[in-house]
């Protein structure tokens, strides 16, 4: 099992990286909303291998609460790597953590492939063990502190998709509003303004 990695970086792309570790390059699949460094720089994955008959594919994290979630998502039936990972690329680990304690099915079936049905069992199978000590000590006081936030978190996310973001620049929007205080109308200002501000920092580039 290969459960970490350290290296350089010699390739980079929107869900996946190449990672050099002693000469020897390891693929791993990513989502866009881990911050991997540039080309050259060097980068710390937590990683899980999954095996199958004609394959050996590596899915890398930069902490461990989202392979911790990973994981805990393949535990549920019908749910792959492939679908696991557009979870976590779609939402921040706690906000998912927070839809299946809060049986959200609404922000669940944002993900693609996560349909109605699909969503419904995750919240079935999954809902008693997002706060299981086997998860850090985070993500259990945020599987417990109900829908109310996530409900207005998706709202935001929905306007933005809406308004012609992608869901990088939604996920990237919504990491920069931490623990701020507001109806969905509040927040998606504050969450407008730091995009403007990022595109115009990267235009001055």
């Amino acid at each position: 099992m290969i459960a970490h990695l350290r290296g350089q970086v010699t390739h980079r792309g929107a869900d996946q990286v190449i990672v050099d570790v002693h000469g020897v390059g390891y693929l791993i699949y990513v989502t866009p909303a881990d911050r991997i460094p540039p080309r050259g720089e060097p980068v710390e994955l937590h990683t899980s291998l999954q095996v199958r008959e004609d394959s050996m594919t590596l899915y890398g994290f930069t902490d461990r609460g989202s392979l911790a979630l990973f994981t805990l998502l393949l535990s549920s039936s019908g749910v792959g790597p492939k679908l696991a990972l557009a979870a976590l690329g779609t939402h921040r680990p706690d906000v998912l953590r927070s839809a299946i304690a809060g049986a959200d099915v609404a922000t669940l079936t944002a993900i693609p492939g996560v349909g109605k049905k699909v969503a419904e069992r995750l919240i079935l199978e999954l809902k008693d063990k997002v706060g299981s000590p086997d998860l850090p000590t985070g993500a259990r006081a945020a599987a417990t502190a109900g829908s109310e936030e996530v409900h207005v978190l998706s709202e935001v996310r929905d306007a933005l998709l809406g308004l012609g973001y992608s869901t990088s620049e939604a996920q990237d929007a919504l990491a920069s509003l931490g623990d701020a205080e507001g109806d969905a109308s509040e927040l998606l200002r504050q969450a407008l303004r730091y995009l403007g501000s990022a595109a115009f920092d990267g235009a001055r580039r």
